[in-house]
């Protein structure tokens, strides 16, 4: 390191920049070390491995139901939710791995992550490892959190970037009307009309010919198992109704929890509060866990990345007691709720915007 070494600060200097929280950040490491003593950063495997089989025996129920039932549109509809539900649970899993907290070796994350999102999903795992782990690293932070680049072509996000998109008297929507259309172009449309089709573009510009192997076996394993049921224009109506449905899943689930939160530019604040103030939680139950992936713990997932899922209950009233000591807000609250709210914050925002294009 010495190659980058610039030289001392000197005695008058401060040795921590004033954006920066000195006392949480230090508080946080003794609860990192406490954490790690708790042995919650360990993987119960026997967890995961039924996780993974029910998403496999939804796979195989979704193709039994055409096989014994037929291919009316009763039987056609169930195979389709039974799918739908199937891949939004294999996109939690391939999330676990992705943070590599379901093994304590690299290599195995990243090859169960491979199958699961690859084989599973078809989709690449650089893909989103390139986009997540952005996220992570600045969440809520304009043109560094690529889950908000949605700003300001097609929605007006947050208080502060909304009231200067405003002044800037720019308008590539109409944002006073954005908590309306977000039904159409948000949950409906994501994952059909855009991942779907960018995912591609993706692994040819960037040359990932192994994601697209493991691309290529997901549809290979769907077009020999519903091809011979449904012929090619039945498989293709029932894959696209299929990401209709789970983008549906999807979109909802992601942003109940950083929508309606802080979104900013960087103001380079300490790596702790920038996480907390972008994040909600979900109060924890038996099915709000299931059906977010326990995405319901997004301030302790973002927190401690690489932590298990299952362990997120565990760690969650030592987050509360720091969040409590320091005066910042943890906000938890039911399902409906945190869905709800997204639309609140898009009217609220919207709403923001046409006063400061209007009047300022």
């Amino acid at each position: 390191m010495n190659s980058l070494l610039i030289g001392e600060l000197s005695p008058e200097q401060p040795s921590f920049e004033p954006t920066k929280n000195k006392e949480l950040i230090y508080e946080f490491r003794e609860l990192q070390a406490t954490v790690e003593r708790m042995g919650l950063m360990k993987a119960n495997h026997v967890f995961f491995l039924l996780y993974l089989l029910h998403i496999l025996l939804l796979d195989v129920a979704a193709w039994l139901t055409l096989w014994v039932f037929g291919t009316s549109f009763v039987p056609f509809l169930l195979c389709a939710v039974l799918l739908s539900t199937a891949q939004a649970q294999a996109g939690w899993l391939q999330h676990d791995l992705g943070h590599l907290s379901v093994f304590s070796t690299s290599a195995w994350n990243h090859l169960l992550h491979h199958f699961v999102i690859g084989h599973l999903k078809g989709a690449p795992a650089s893909w989103w490892n390139h986009l997540h782990f952005q996220h992570h690293a600045k969440p809520n932070c304009f043109r560094k959190d690529p889950d908000i680049n949605m700003h300001p072509f097609f929605f007006a996000l947050g208080k502060i970037l909304s009231v200067e998109l405003g002044r800037q008297k720019k308008k590539y929507m109409p944002y006073n009307h954005q908590h309306k259309y977000f039904f159409l172009i948000g949950p409906p449309a994501l994952l059909p009309l855009y991942f779907q089709w960018y995912i591609f573009y993706f692994v040819f510009q960037r040359k990932k010919w192994v994601d697209l192997a493991w691309m290529i076996s997901f549809y290979a394993r769907i077009s020999l198992t519903y091809v011979p049921l449904l012929g090619l224009k039945g498989l293709l109506g029932l894959f696209f109704m299929v990401r209709f449905l789970e983008s549906n899943w999807f979109v909802w689930v992601t942003q109940m929890n950083h929508i309606p939160m802080h979104i900013d530019h960087d103001r380079n604040m300490d790596w702790v509060s920038t996480q907390l103030q972008a994040t909600c939680n979900v109060h924890k139950s038996a099915f709000n866990d299931w059906f977010s992936g326990h995405l319901n713990f997004q301030i302790e997932h973002h927190l401690f990345p690489m932590m298990p899922r299952h362990n997120y209950h565990k760690v969650a009233p030592l987050v509360q007691s720091l969040c409590a000591k320091h005066g910042i807000e943890y906000q938890s609250k039911p399902l409906f709720s945190a869905f709800a709210d997204i639309i609140y914050s898009l009217k609220e925002s919207g709403q923001l915007w046409l006063d400061a294009y209007l009047h300022q």
